[in-house]
């Protein structure tokens, strides 16, 4: 399986040396009218080669918006205060509400329970003057032995 391989060298490497740039002759300049060409700028290379080219104009940023008086962040915070504030005022007033509803049911049931009272005890007590009930009277009564005889 594992057969032993011929030993091949590499190939000689081929180096290529790029060949110079002969400098170029430039056209004479023609003056234009400024506004109608783009200008056309010339540099020198250190090896005396010219590179002519249009200018490019540096990019004129957008204008820049009047910044407000008051920060967003400013408002924001302040409208949050206020909307907390009025929450708060409601749920003073929420609470106000639900302890008054609570002392008026408080209220009332006390009173039904002194109406309810006081009927009761009228019941019982003007029971006794009348002759409606059911009578014992219990004059000498023998107990023996667990036998009551009367």
């Amino acid at each position: 399986m594992n057969e032993p391989t011929e030993y091949n060298p590499p190939a000689a490497v081929e180096v290529h040396h790029p060949a110079p740039i002969p400098p170029a002759h430039t056209a004479p300049m023609v003056p234009v009218q400024p506004g109608s060409v783009p200008a056309v700028a010339s540099v020198v290379l250190p090896d005396g080669r010219v590179i002519t080219g249009y200018a490019i104009e540096p990019g004129k940023p957008d204008p820049v918006a009047a910044k407000p008086v008051v920060s967003r962040a400013a408002v924001n915070i302040a409208l949050g205060g206020i909307g907390f504030a009025a929450i708060c005022g409601g749920l003073l007033l929420l609470t106000t509400f639900i302890a008054a509803l609570a002392a008026l049911i408080h209220q009332l049931i006390i009173l039904a329970a002194v109406i309810f009272g006081g009927w009761i005890a009228v019941q019982v007590f003007s029971a006794s003057g009348r002759g409606g009930g059911t009578t014992v009277n219990i004059r000498k009564a023998v107990i023996k032995r667990n036998h009551f005889r009367g």
